[in-house]
């Protein structure tokens, strides 16, 4: 049998390219929604159950299937061990000759080492955006003006924080938080 394994990180990202890719080729496909960096991965686990002696298990990007260059070998290695098959798409590798086996280990090592520089970018990024005073995250759901307002009048006990966070649409601990935060940023 030749089984097709397929990831995508969230919900909002489509398998067609993997689906196209493979459809034509296994007689089944696992499709999972999930990011490799979780720890429990169940429809992979799964898919590893079902496969059998003789078997094939197909994957489009060898980082769809696995987390790091020591992920691909350990779970090439124990298919290799109970007759199955391996088979990468967008590399043609093939694990079961020498040529590639080399192929495999070392595009292994580089989509490793890709996932890293997107993370070390990405957090480059970042701390990039913080020197430059920009504010990651969600926006505050008071303006600095309001929290002033709130705060003023908290002062000259005119309203509850109950009352104020009714009065601005928000949850009395999103009052509270903003006053902390208005007060950390003025004490620095």
């Amino acid at each position: 049998m030749k089984i097709g394994y397929l990831r995508v990180s969230t919900k909002t990202q489509r398998p067609d390219r993997q689906i196209n890719g493979l459809k034509d080729l296994c007689d089944r496909l696992y499709v999972e929604t999930l990011s490799a960096i979780a720890k429990n991965r169940p429809v992979f686990d799964k898919v590893l159950r079902k496969l059998k002696r003789g078997d094939t298990l197909f994957v489009w990007d060898l980082d769809r299937a696995f987390r790091s260059t020591e992920d691909a070998l350990y779970h090439e290695k124990n298919l290799r061990k109970r007759g199955i098959k391996f088979h990468a798409m967008n590399f043609d590798i093939e694990t079961d000759t020498a040529d590639g086996k080399y192929s495999y280990v070392v595009t292994a090592a580089a989509a490793e080492r890709e996932r890293k520089k997107i993370s070390e970018r990405t957090i480059e990024g970042l701390k990039a955006a913080v020197k430059r005073g920009q504010r990651l995250g969600r926006p505050p759901k008071m303006t600095k003006a309001q929290v002033l307002s709130a705060i003023r009048k908290l002062e000259a006990k005119e309203a509850t924080i109950a009352e104020l966070a009714a009065l601005n649409g928000v949850h009395p601990w999103t009052l509270t938080r903003s006053i902390r935060r208005l007060e950390a940023t003025t004490n620095s």
